[in-house]
């Protein structure tokens, strides 16, 4: 069986975060450069469900891990 692939809007949905490419550009445009020492979940602009959401995929490197490293990644540039 193939596991769930995920996409940028199905993350920011999961997040709890308007999905649409307008406000992924805006959350993206907001909220960059992350500095490259703050850890993505660690972020201000996380509540603390969405930050424990973000740390739980990446520790356990869970289906959602590589779409957050994109996030991540996205964030910093």
């Amino acid at each position: 069986m193939e596991q769930p692939v995920h996409d940028l809007p199905s993350l920011f949905a999961q997040l709890g975060l308007a999905n649409d490419p307008a406000s992924i550009d805006a959350f993206i445009s907001t909220h960059s450069p992350l500095p490259q020492d703050c850890v993505l979940a660690e972020a201000s602009f996380w509540n603390k469900a969405q930050a424990a959401f973000l740390r739980e995929e990446i520790r356990e490197d869970a289906d959602w891990a590589e779409i957050v490293d994109q996030l991540n990644l996205m964030l910093r540039g």
